[in-house]
């Protein structure tokens, strides 16, 4: 508004042509986690004058384009979401009865500094979920500790440290012998879990049988699809939130368990409830 008030003559002289400019949102448009201080050290304005950064993104905001935190998801092909669109399908008419009798499980893994979490995405009003936008997210990665839990209506588990890889019999004997089948004897819920290989591996499924559990039908590629994805993000927001920050995994550790405890039950069944 500023700029568009002051006469002409008062306004600082661009130090990029209108060419510069197309190529700056180019770039941007051909790699969207570009950062603007790659396209500042490669492009020369005016005059041979270098340019900033921010001149950088001054160009890209002109274009409608704005540095947002990548929606972090997998990549679909064709096939998955035609099999996540028949399996929401399935469960559209699901009574809310129906979702808080379900134990939603999963692995989480919690690192003590999140670098991945400051990058940015170059991209238009309406386009943050859009597939060009969207940075692919393994199962699992980086170091730190990986953590079991489950959640449910009224109700949640224990927080379980996984050391090392877990592998089907670990899985078994860990988590499903000590924790899942007590749990679900008493409260009566049925288990969710994703199409993780240990998860699926025949010693648990047979386990899972022999013990009468009931397992929700969850279909493959669909991490983000469970309440429990967003009680992972809560939990983290909370550990990042403490003073002093922890500084090395046994203090990790500690913080997740007092703050896996802390999270009110009302923020899981709103979660539940919102399916």
């Amino acid at each position: 508004i500023w700029q568009s008030i002051q006469p002409a003559h008062n306004r600082r002289p661009r130090v990029t042509t209108p060419a510069q400019d197309l190529h700056i949102q180019h770039l941007h448009l051909q790699d969207r986690l570009r950062p603007a201080t790659w396209t500042a050290a490669a492009t020369n304005g005016l005059h041979d004058q270098r340019i900033s950064a921010q001149t950088v993104r001054n160009r890209l905001r002109e274009a409608h384009l704005h540095a947002r935190h990548p929606h972090r998801g997998l990549d679909l092909i064709a096939v998955r979401r035609r099999n996540r669109l028949e399996w929401a399908n399935a469960h559209i008419r699901w009574r809310l009865a129906l979702w808080r009798g379900v134990l939603f499980t999963d692995e989480s893994q919690f690192s003590l500094y999140r670098a991945e979490g400051r990058q940015c995405v170059w991209c238009r009003v309406g386009e943050q979920f859009a597939d060009v936008n969207v940075v692919d997210q393994l199962a699992h990665g980086g170091g730190g500790v990986m953590v079991w839990a489950g959640v449910c209506y009224g109700q949640r588990t224990q927080v379980h440290f996984i050391d090392g890889i877990l592998n089907a019999q670990r899985y078994r004997d860990e988590i499903l012998r000590p924790i899942v089948v007590p749990f679900i004897h008493d409260y009566h819920y049925m288990l969710q879990h994703d199409n993780a290989r240990p998860h699926v591996a025949r010693i648990c499924t047979q386990f899972l049988e022999a013990e009468n559990i009931p397992v929700f039908t969850w279909p493959p590629y669909s991490l983000d699809m469970s309440p429990i994805e967003h009680v992972w993000d809560a939990l983290d927001r909370r550990i990042r939130q403490r003073v002093p920050v922890p500084a090395n995994i046994q203090q990790l550790r500690t913080a997740i368990e007092e703050e896996w405890t802390n999270i009110p039950q009302a923020t899981i069944n709103n979660l539940i409830n919102s399916i």
